[in-house]
């Protein structure tokens, strides 16, 4: 009886040493960069390209005016217009459909931005071209802030955004930045606050007030 119960201590001791068991793999070893998840691709973006575990494909490639980046084996891809992550699952699919991987996985990053300005001109007190940020976010409120406020002139409910539409088209959006100043928060500053962040090549317009 005495055995038997040395026995169970020491198989419970054994149990309770034993490491815990190992977790199933997520089947994606890949570290992911820090990284603006809703940065879009713009021609002359330098890009890093990593196919896990095929390094003869990892190259670094700009996206050219086609808003394309040339690719081992496969070629021509455009990501142009696309987020990271959906560049990577564009450029899996290009591999997996031309045949040449079974079950690809793809890291992109980017290793040198392409320019990002924005101006604003009218009735600002320091009218110009402004940069961008990358990591970051800008509104046509903090492009004003920036520019040293409105003018006493200026006709703040009517600001002008004019921007050009990947189709080739351009969209002008007109808002009311001084309601949103104010604080004032109307229907229509709310409805197009989504329109607010400025997004490069923007160029901002505040009139004059007509008196």
């Amino acid at each position: 009886m005495k055995d038997a119960l040395k026995f169970m201590i020491a198989a419970a001791a054994l149990l309770s040493a034993a490491p815990p068991p190992a977790r199933a793999d997520n089947g994606d070893a890949r570290p992911k960069e820090n990284r603006a998840p809703a940065y879009t691709i713009r021609s002359t973006d330098k890009l890093s390209i990593r196919v896990f575990q095929e390094d003869d494909l990892t190259t670094i490639s700009r996206v050219d005016s086609k808003g394309t980046v040339n690719l081992p084996l496969v070629g021509e891809v455009r990501v142009s217009g696309q987020t990271l992550s959906d560049a990577e699952r564009t450029i899996e699919a290009a591999y997996r459909d031309g045949r040449f991987l079974r079950n690809p996985e793809v890291t992109v990053s980017v290793e040198e931005y392409a320019p990002r300005e924005v101006s604003i001109n009218g009735q600002v007190k320091n009218p110009g071209r402004f940069p961008l940020p990358v990591e970051s976010t800008m509104t046509v409120l903090d492009l004003v802030t920036k520019a040293g406020g409105f003018t006493d002139t200026a006709e703040g409910t009517e600001v002008r955004v004019t921007r050009n539409l990947p189709d080739g088209t351009t969209k002008v959006i007109t808002l009311d930045v001084e309601s949103l100043i104010k604080g004032k928060g109307n229907a229509k500053s709310t409805q197009e606050n989504s329109e607010l962040r400025l997004e490069p090549d923007d160029i901002v317009y505040v009139p004059e007030r007509i008196i």
